[in-house]
């Protein structure tokens, strides 16, 4: 998924930048593009991470397997 946002305002060392439908995310400044300043536009991409979703899957069923099946 890609997101336009826009660069409102700073906020100090925060951004906050706006979506077409009014939403705001707060940003560290320094971790936008060096020359970005008010009304820049910028593009986040946004995705999952599938291995990171089945390592988690993976230690969540062992943990309900400690706790379901105790060892005596």
């Amino acid at each position: 998924m890609i997101i336009k946002l826009v660069i409102d305002r700073f906020e100090g060392d925060k951004a906050v930048l706006k979506a077409k439908d009014n939403g705001t995310i707060v940003w560290p400044k320094d971790k936008l593009p060096r020359d970005a300043k008010e009304g820049s536009s910028l593009l986040f991409a946004i995705s999952g991470d599938p291995n990171k979703d089945k390592s988690s899957r993976d230690l969540a069923r062992e943990i309900l397997n400690d706790i379901l099946n105790p060892e005596p």
